[in-house]
């Protein structure tokens, strides 16, 4: 392949620095302040949904916070930027009786109401799954309740209100030597959010996703109950929230299970050019469950990687990398961390050069780096900075994530990464295996059968008024060739962060599950009131 163009080159350079971006899982709009007063400020670019007898009895309520009815266009907006369904009315709730009162009235109003109710927390959503055309929308950013309560002992925990985003329960913990075990790659996004997908990153082979992690829930029902669930109280709609993207409750609050917390962590990153050496050695890391957090990426037509990379990272070999070419190659990257206590240091390098004698990669090619372990946490935000100031984060994101069986990882890996995309990526491609063993498959979370499968997500970033390769209807596009590879093939895949236009493909995801699901919906959101962003059942 030629070299691409310097313009080619710099748009690609500003893409790439999406680089570490996750799960899984998310935009940040600008934090929106005292909704419930004058907002002369916000220029909608939607006309707004007038009230109708239905939103004007919202006016009655006793509330502690308070509902807003014009210049609301921002609840139809998300990080995926390509849906924008506005709103009748948004509540800012103050305390969870408001948003109990609120979905009770709602319900009460029964059939003779058209009225949906979506939770929004930092609105990272890809699809329009946090909106409700013509409903309310729940600005849970709003929500004040008892502040976080870190317990410690043989079992810690920390409880933690659905709205807390995970990097403030992350620096709250810190100050007992504690840390959540599992983690997405971006913290900046709510517990309820995560909760109600999974949850995944680098931790979750060894912890499973962070669905997995909690021991407790405060749930408001599509009737208006606020109920606490757990494993042994109120069981069934503990396990149904859990992953049930957000069709059973809107979850108020969570017992977060914690540990010890390192001080440091060990980040090494390496590359392949085989993927059959790198998805090996990924699931040989995994089965010996020795390093903290193990991801991948797959990097295609790259100029100057290495070179990025020092930014962050120092060479094993300084000569040998300098003299390394990424361009015009499709490579893959093999990304993990161990944890250590400065003390623990000589020991952990050790057992770090005994591991990594064992893998297959490019010699050349290893990198090394030692950061405090809220920086490591932190790294896609510092990305997130970087691409706010360059434009580039509040444009359209259409992403896709699979979950891809083990046993058909290499033929999914030929057909799209030799056929489907070839010249280059817009964004980061990540992939890595985890353990169903460590999935607790009573949640609601639909995962692929096999024992071992591949989290595969597409982070694109599409470029505004583009109609060439990085625009979205090209992407969009590719993501429908590849989704139709895996249909074709019959892989056995399955989308994580689902997204479906009809009933009956929403059926063919959960399969066997789907009953279950059909189930709890009519028993905790009879009237079809929660979530309908999701477009898996029509209100009633």
């Amino acid at each position: 392949m030629g070299s691409p163009s310097s313009a080619s080159r710099r748009q690609n350079n500003l893409l790439f620095l999406v680089f570490i971006m996750t799960l899984f899982f998310y935009s940040i709009p600008d934090k929106i302040i005292n909704l419930c007063s004058d907002q002369s400020s916000v220029s909608p670019s939607v006309i707004p949904y007038k009230s109708s007898s239905n939103t004007s009895s919202l006016e009655t309520l006793k509330l502690d916070g308070c509902f807003s009815f014009d210049n609301i266009d921002h609840a139809a907006k998300d990080f995926g930027n390509m849906y924008h369904f506005l709103p009748a009315a948004v509540l800012h709730p103050k305390s969870v009786s408001d948003i109990s009162n609120t979905i009770k009235h709602v319900f009460k109003m029964g059939s003779t109401s058209q009225l949906t109710v979506a939770a929004r927390g930092h609105s990272h959503s890809l699809q329009g799954q946090a909106q409700a055309h013509q409903g309310i929308v729940i600005n849970m950013e709003s929500l004040q309740g008892p502040e976080m309560q870190v317990h410690t002992g043989e079992l810690p925990y920390v409880d933690a209100s659905g709205s807390e985003l995970w990097i403030d329960i992350l620096h709250e913990t810190l100050k007992y030597g504690l840390a959540p075990k599992s983690w997405t790659d971006y913290l900046h996004l709510t517990v309820g959010g995560t909760l109600s997908n999974a949850g995944i990153s680098g931790q979750a082979f060894k912890h499973g996703p962070q669905i997995n992690n909690i021991y407790q829930l405060e749930v408001v029902t599509g009737k208006g109950e606020v109920v606490t669930c757990s494993e042994n109280k109120n069981a069934d709609l503990f396990y149904g929230v859990l992953g049930g993207l957000g069709q059973f409750g809107i979850i108020t609050r969570a017992r977060i299970s914690l540990e010890p917390a390192p001080k440091m962590v060990k980040w090494i990153r390496a590359l392949y050019d085989e993927f059959s050496k790198f998805s090996n050695d990924q699931e040989h890391l995994i089965s010996k469950n020795s390093f903290d957090y193990i991801e991948g990426l797959v990097i295609i037509n790259r100029t100057g990687l290495l070179n990025n990379w020092r930014s962050s990272f120092n060479p094993k070999d300084p000569l040998q990398a300098s003299q390394f070419i990424s361009e015009g190659k499709t490579l893959y990257c093999l990304e993990i961390a161990k944890y250590f206590n400065p003390n623990e240091s000589d020991a952990m390098n050790q057992e770090t050069e005994s591991l990594l004698s064992e893998l297959s990669y490019i010699p050349s090619t290893l990198f090394l780096s030692e950061v405090s372990y809220v920086e490591f946490l932190e790294r896609v935000h510092l990305s997130e900075i970087k691409l706010r100031a360059k434009g580039l984060w509040e444009i359209p994101h259409p992403w896709l994530n699979l979950l891809v069986p083990k046993n058909k990882i290499f033929e999914f890996a030929q057909e799209v990464f030799g056929n489907i995309l070839t010249d280059s990526s817009n964004g980061p491609i990540l992939i890595y295996p985890v353990n169903k063993s460590k999935w607790d498959n009573r949640t609601s979370l639909i995962t692929p059968e096999e024992d071992t499968f591949y989290l595969v997500a597409f982070l694109s970033s599409a470029m505004p008024s583009s109609t060439g390769r990085d625009g979205l209807f090209h992407i969009l596009a590719q993501n429908q060739r590849i989704l139709g590879f895996c249909s074709s093939a019959s892989l056995g895949a399955k989308q994580y962060l689902p997204h479906y236009s009809t009933q009956e493909e929403w059926q063919t995801h959960f399969g066997p599950k789907w009953e279950v699901f059909v189930l709890r919906k009519s028993t905790y959101d009879p009237m079809a009131i929660l979530a309908p962003g999701q477009r898996i059942f029509r209100r009633k």
